[in-house]
């Protein structure tokens, strides 16, 4: 047996389970991120697991031009980004899904509040 300075068993290619690490790595590859434009374009770039608290009471958008029902052919097969981190061992997404419920029903507390408000002020609006 010859002997080697590297442990053959532990070898790579390493690879992200998350699906947050796998977008990152991902868009990672598409800039020139070993330039100096590349490194602030990258750091300037934020992902996440699930709507973390300071974008949860932004209004979110809608790209029409990446919605998959335009983009795809009827019967075309896709993949979900979270269901490949699933299968490659990322052992989160049942707590990122319990959390995302929970922020939904948050949310839907916070637009009915917010309609019932809109509403008293365009009442107001109009007595005045």
């Amino acid at each position: 047996m010859i002997s080697s300075g590297i442990n053959a068993e532990y070898g790579g290619p390493f690879h992200f389970r998350a699906p947050s690490k796998i977008l990152w790595r991902t868009i990672r590859g598409m800039i020139p991120h070993k330039t100096q434009r590349g490194m602030e374009a990258l750091n300037r770039l934020r992902v996440y697991e699930g709507v973390p608290a300071p974008y949860d009471k932004m209004k979110r958008m809608v790209v029409p031009s990446a919605l998959r029902v335009l983009r795809l052919k009827p019967g075309r097969k896709y993949a979900s980004v979270g269901r490949i981190s699933r299968e490659v061992g990322w052992k989160y997404g049942d707590v990122v899904e319990k959390l995302e419920e929970k922020r939904k029903v948050k949310s839907a507390a916070y637009f009915e509040a917010k309609k019932k408000m809109n509403a008293l002020r365009a009442k107001a609006e109009q007595t005045v």
